[in-house]
């Protein structure tokens, strides 16, 4: 199928859709002006500037998320011989560790999101302690699940 793109300057305004639903109209208010030789697109004067969604930082979360990796190693590493002694040291509940240690199997992706501050609305450290699938594509889906769970009012 080809497509073809048409620009149509105009005032902005509601996508449209034509009658047979092949074609989607969406007008965005530009202009081009020649600047050294190249052609520049430029936005009208009393256009809302458009910028990509500020990251929404969790320390809670990624405090969490740091220090089950920082358990883990301690416990790989043989600094202490099982989960109650870290515990102990740590001054800690065991049952606490045990859920914030589970943060270690999360999936990279979900792992780089929590640290940039661009996890999904909703998902926090109480969704996270619960039980968390062990396969990183099962998480992917129950996390994007839950963040569309929380966008409806």
């Amino acid at each position: 199928m080809n497509r073809r793109t048409t620009l149509i300057l105009g005032p902005i305004g509601r996508p449209k859709l034509s009658r047979d639903g092949g074609r989607m109209v969406v007008s965005i208010p530009i202009s081009f002006r020649r600047q050294g030789g190249r052609r520049r697109v430029v936005t009208p004067a009393n256009a809302e500037t458009w910028s990509p969604p500020q990251p929404r930082v969790d320390n809670t979360l990624i405090k969490a998320v740091v220090r089950a990796h920082r358990w883990r190693n301690m416990l790989e590493s043989n600094l202490f011989r099982s989960v109650r002694e870290l515990a102990k040291a740590e001054k800690i509940n065991e049952s606490y560790m045990c859920r914030v240690l589970r943060l270690t199997l999360l999936s990279p992706a979900i792992t780089e999101a929590i640290l940039n501050g661009l996890q999904p609305d909703g998902l926090g450290l109480a969704q996270l302690l619960r039980s968390i699938p062990a396969e990183w594509n099962q998480q992917q889906a129950l996390f994007s699940t839950s963040a569309r769970k929380a966008e409806r009012p």
